[in-house]
């Protein structure tokens, strides 16, 4: 893949996208109307506006005052000298912001968006620029460290006494190693991508794998496991490992780093690293709403106060240890899940509703409890991550993000299998799960978790600033 130049007006760019050039620069043009539309409109926030330069500024170690690479600013005609690896972060990450916001702008005229709309074929280039950037840069961050449940468990399950494992086919067949891993998906999570997108040659292995040792562990771990949640009783009820456990797993790999690299760098890698957490869902369908000793005895409101304040336990908990860049995903909308809509939606193959009412009061409530916890602990950057709303428009308007099914999973019948319940004698799997929203019934395809770890990375740049 040679560098290609190409000059259009005034402004010179150099960009290495192979076949995919044409594109890029077609749609970076229009994506720099579409950007003073609607920065004019008042739909571009401050977040928005400043991410290029924050992004800019994080890689001035990079600057190459001699080449003649430019880039012209998105507020000015002037151009400004960058390095491949700056103009290549700088530009792809910024577009990649914009293509989100060019399916969900209301402000914007039908006109305008229909003839500013970015094409598939960008988003190809995109994942070439992205791949480019982390083969010739540092990571933007120390480490990567993750908590949660079956949305990031990357093998931790492997090595339980538990029936919720995903280490067998067909799991894993469009992973890079075309093996099942222990992902509950047909390839990477949108954690593996996030990880890729910050600069990372490698995944966090999961903690209680043989990959987690030594030096391995400067970069990160993971200590997520399926069926686990924000209420240990959930853990507890699949044999997973609860959430206070995990963070048990994560002061013992502390341990670890401090006796590798000394305490005063393992306390940077600490402070540095973003630390991610996902969970709840499974306190919500694999509990509380099949478990009548709670929900008899809890309403919905009042079971996600007992989730919140193990969520607040938590962050406080991590923070004492040395944590300062935080982030947490909402609730999905858990009411169309294929597998909730088989099991509550009384035969309708519609979202549920109240499912997803439930999911909406839970992310309220995380939003609040975050803002107060930002106003007492000085120095952390906390984010709440929104996949409810990019997985909410994967599901109502699949063509407009590059599916075709959404109510069905690509495994088996797609209405109901996971983990054993999905495996390679499963009658009816897909051969293409990039069509596919969903991988089984609870858990997105690896072609969905790369567009959730598109958002994620645009919504998290306070975390790499």
């Amino acid at each position: 893949m040679g560098l290609k130049e190409i000059k259009r007006g005034d402004h010179l760019l150099i960009l290495s996208l192979g076949m995919h050039v044409p594109c890029f620069l077609d749609n970076f043009f229009k994506t720099r109307q579409l950007f003073n539309v609607m920065q004019k409109s008042g739909r571009i926030s401050k977040e928005e506006q400043t991410l290029s330069e924050v992004l800019y500024k994080r890689h001035l170690s990079h600057l190459d005052h001699h080449s003649p690479w430019l880039l012209p600013s998105l507020n000015s005609p002037s151009p400004a000298p960058l390095s491949p690896h700056s103009l290549l972060f700088y530009t792809s990450l910024f577009l990649y912001h914009i293509h989100t916001l060019c399916f969900t702008v209301g402000a914007v005229g039908k006109k305008e968006e229909k003839n500013m709309r970015v094409s598939s074929s960008f988003l190809a280039s995109l994942v070439l620029v992205l791949v480019f950037l982390v083969a010739n840069g540092d990571p933007l961050v120390p480490a990567v460290i993750i908590f949660g449940d079956s949305v990031v468990d990357v093998g931790n399950n492997n090595n339980l006494n538990t029936l919720i494992k995903a280490n067998f086919p067909p799991y894993g067949r469009d992973f890079v190693t075309h093996r099942p891993t222990g992902r509950f998906c047909n390839g990477k999570l949108a954690t593996d991508f996030t990880a890729e997108y910050l600069g990372f040659t490698s995944y966090p292995p999961a903690y209680l794998s043989r990959d987690a040792r030594g030096n391995d562990l400067l970069t990160g771990a993971n200590f997520a496991s399926a069926a686990s949640g924000l209420y240990d009783r959930t853990a507890n009820l699949y044999r997973a490992i609860p959430l206070t456990q995990q963070l048990n797993y994560y002061k013992e790999y502390q341990t670890k780093v401090v006796n590798t690299v000394g305490k005063a760098k393992a306390n940077d890698i600490f402070a540095g690293a973003i630390h991610l957490l996902s969970a709840g869902s499974s306190d919500y369908i694999q509990n509380y709403y099949i478990n009548p000793m709670l929900n008899r005895v809890y309403t919905p409101d009042q079971f996600s106060d007992i989730l919140i304040r193990s969520y607040s336990t938590f962050i406080q908990d991590l923070y004492g240890l040395g944590a300062r860049r935080i982030g947490v995903t909402t609730l999905p909308p858990t009411g169309c899940l294929p597998a909730a809509i088989t099991l509550f939606g009384g035969g309708s193959n519609q979202c549920v509703t109240r499912l997803n009412q439930d999911a909406v009061a839970f992310n309220k409530k995380l939003n609040n409890t975050s803002e107060s916890l930002l106003d007492k602990m000085p120095g952390l950057k906390l984010v709440v991550f929104d996949i409810y709303q990019p997985l909410l428009d994967m599901v109502m308007k699949p063509a407009d993000n590059g599916f075709f099914e959404s109510r069905r999973a690509c495994c088996g019948t797609g209405t109901l299998e996971t983990s054993l319940l999905c495996n390679d004698r499963s009658l009816g799997t897909c051969t293409n799960a990039t069509s596919y929203v969903f991988w089984d019934g609870f858990h997105p395809s690896e072609a969905a978790n790369q567009v959730l770890a598109g958002n994620l990375l645009a919504q998290g740049v306070s975390l790499i600033s």
